[in-house]
């Protein structure tokens, strides 16, 4: 798997928290699509994110936190969906490009297990951000493209 270290631009996201089982994540989606449709988000300038705070395959169901969101120009206001602000400051990180269903990425795995270990690097403070390079009821799922980010120390 190919990786290179990239410094990740500091991102203002429009946010939808999931808490919960990683089964219910698409009832939190659902709103952040909802809300991107009422308020004419649909051009591709606006990227899709992920925010990774725990690993679902070993986290307890109720204590999974991921945030799912998009990139914005400015802040956005208070509404009915529950859709806030955050920001991912600016960040060196080590990328690395996994195709195929979102359900089994294997580029953070391989990002953690294989090569932070040997590369010299220390992980940083900032969860991993999956960057869902294509999405939509269309993507078949071994076509899926997300680039994931894994924030390394600064040096």
């Amino acid at each position: 798997m190919k990786v290179e270290i990239v410094l990740f631009p500091m991102t203002y996201l429009a946010i939808i928290e999931h808490y919960g089982a990683p089964e219910l994540k698409h009832e939190s989606v659902k709103k952040l699509i909802k809300w991107r449709q009422e308020n004419q988000l649909l051009d591709d300038k606006y990227r899709n994110y992920g925010i990774h705070y725990t690993n679902p395959k070993t986290t307890p169901p109720e204590k999974h936190h991921v945030d799912f969101g998009i990139s914005v120009d400015e802040p956005i206001t208070k509404n009915i969906y529950g859709v806030i602000n955050k920001t991912i400051p600016q960040l060196r990180c080590a990328k690395a490009r996994d195709i195929g269903s979102r359900y089994h990425n294997q580029a953070i795995i391989y990002l953690l297990e294989k090569w932070l270990p040997n590369s010299g690097e220390n992980l940083g403070d900032f969860p991993p951000i999956f960057h869902y390079v294509n999405v939509g009821p269309t993507v078949k799922s071994e076509q899926m493209i997300t680039d994931v980010y894994l924030p390394l120390l600064d040096k």
